[in-house]
């Protein structure tokens, strides 16, 4: 009955379908599987056939998005039975993430987020429109060592330069991998304004993360 379940989340998740994704992470939860289960053998198995299926260019980003949207629905499900069992995710690491200041372009970034909260990633998405000083406060506070930092315009990319070099100001640089994106962005753009790395889209994001705090 177990793996039946597992089996069916995953396959939900692969075929677009959020709302049987939830409902089927809510039957798995009364079955009484143990969280982490369903989000180690259900979920994340049917994130990852995404992901390789958009990189090899059979899915594109609406299902990327929809896979994303069912995660996000049952991980919401899941969250409070992994506190009532004390059970922690094994975070790969935590990540600041938010759209620069001037920006107000949410979709790419929350999808990034969404992704990476998925991936093992505790995300804290700080939205659009961020003021520097709230990107440096936020990695204070929570120790983060990933930044993400997005821009779609050209009038708006030049904020992630500012970014990096209030880092340094603060004296927190070395504490911090920073991953910039947006339509505008390239890997010389990254290279010219010190970032770690350059992502073109959220599964690029993922292993771009993956990779820089192994």
């Amino acid at each position: 009955m177990s793996n039946k379940l597992l089996m069916q989340i995953m396959t939900s998740i692969v075929e677009g379908e959020p709302e049987a994704t939830i409902d089927l992470t809510r039957q798995a939860i009364k079955a009484n599987l143990e969280p982490l289960t369903i989000i180690d053998d259900g979920l994340m198995p049917g994130m990852d056939i995404v992901g390789d299926r958009f990189q090899t260019g059979e899915y594109f980003l609406p299902h990327l998005i929809i896979a994303a949207s069912g995660m996000k629905g049952a991980m919401e499900l899941l969250e409070p039975e992994l506190k009532a069992r004390q059970q922690a995710l094994e975070t790969t690491g935590t990540m600041v993430i938010g759209s620069v200041a001037g920006d107000i372009h949410e979709i790419g970034k929350s999808l990034v987020g969404t992704m990476m909260s998925a991936s093992g990633f505790q995300v804290h998405d700080l939205g659009v429109d961020v003021p520097v000083e709230a990107f440096i406060a936020k990695i204070k506070e929570t120790g983060a060592n990933l930044l993400g930092l997005s821009a779609l315009l050209t009038t708006t990319m030049t904020v992630q330069r500012k970014i990096i070099m209030a880092l340094e100001e603060a004296g927190i640089r070395d504490q911090v991998k920073v991953i910039i994106g947006g339509a505008p962005i390239s890997q010389e753009w990254a290279d010219t304004i010190g970032a770690d790395g350059y992502a073109e889209d959220a599964v690029g994001a993922i292993e771009l993360a993956k990779r820089l705090v192994a």
